[in-house]
């Protein structure tokens, strides 16, 4: 806030009156919609979903629109959103084994079992600018059939093979491990456990984490994991009812989840083998 700023309420309207005016631009063009938004922005969505911790893509798409492209901005309002809705009920622990498929890839297996699948992904395009987009006609298609997730078959996740094989260190939720807590209900406050920890980062901005992981694997550590595998598609979410005596399916969500694995040397007790890094996040990021 600028507690310097004089003016008072009148300044403050005549400010929002001006926010208004430039987040509707040019009114000869015609208005972004939130459904345009959630349909064609699909990476912004999925960003400001993980980081305000809420899966909605109207709303996200509504604070992208609000916010005037500024995910940050858009991040905060969907954060603040959050923390006036009620919480009903808690899902079950989602399986991600059950993931129907956009995207999968692995540097752990050349020939995966159960294929690699690219999926929609900049990784093999050219940084350069497409000028053909700023056409706005509808582009004609080639006849190639459109691949979708329900097109796409469920396949095992790398860390199961590498686990059947011995060749991953278990980890086991230990007994009577207390549930995590919830950051989006209670404050952070200092000094904090493991969970919250990373809790906190699950929500922490997108540029800072990848700066973070990079002076970590590459500049300062002696760890440098790969990828053991990388999947986005669509996950069924239960809720287990107490009337019925059990867990019913009440919908599904967009998923991108990471595994990365890493070598372990072994030691006089344990076998050599592999230790995990694991990452999930909203839509696909």
């Amino acid at each position: 806030m600028y507690v310097a700023v004089k003016g008072g309420e009148r300044a403050i309207a005549q400010s929002h009156v001006l926010l208004a005016e430039a987040r509707r631009g040019d009114p000869g063009v015609p208005e972004l919609s939130i459904a345009q938004i959630r349909a064609q922005m699909r990476l912004a969505v999925a960003r400001v979903m993980s980081e305000g911790a809420l899966y909605d893509e109207d709303l996200a798409a509504l604070a992208i629109k609000q916010a005037a492209g500024d995910l940050i901005e858009a991040i905060f309002l969907l954060r603040a959103y959050r923390t006036t809705l009620p919480r009903l009920a808690d899902s079950e622990p989602i399986d991600t084994s059950r993931m129907r498929l956009a995207r999968r890839i692995s540097a752990a297996f050349k020939d995966l079992p159960g294929g690699q699948i690219l999926g929609p992904t900049y990784d093999y395009t050219q940084r350069l600018l497409d000028f053909s987009l700023m056409d706005d006609a509808v582009p004609a298609t080639d006849g190639a059939p459109t691949t979708t997730t329900d097109e796409v078959a469920v396949a095992p996740r790398v860390t199961d093979i590498l686990d059947r094989e011995g060749l991953l260190e278990p980890q086991a939720c230990p007994a009577g491990d207390p549930p995590p807590p919830d950051l989006t209900r209670e404050p952070l406050l200092f000094p904090v456990d493991r969970a919250t920890r990373m809790q906190n980062l699950s929500r922490g901005d997108e540029g800072f984490l990848l700066a973070l992981g990079y002076s970590t694997q590459r500049g300062y550590a002696t760890t440098h994991p790969f990828a053991g595998e990388i999947r986005h598609g669509a996950v069924p979410i239960e809720v287990f009812v107490e009337e019925l005596g059990f867990a019913v399916e009440i919908g599904e969500i967009e998923l991108t989840e990471c595994q990365l694995i890493t070598e372990f040397e072994g030691s006089a007790t344990e076998a050599p083998r592999f230790t995990r890094g694991y990452g999930l996040a909203f839509g696909h990021a």
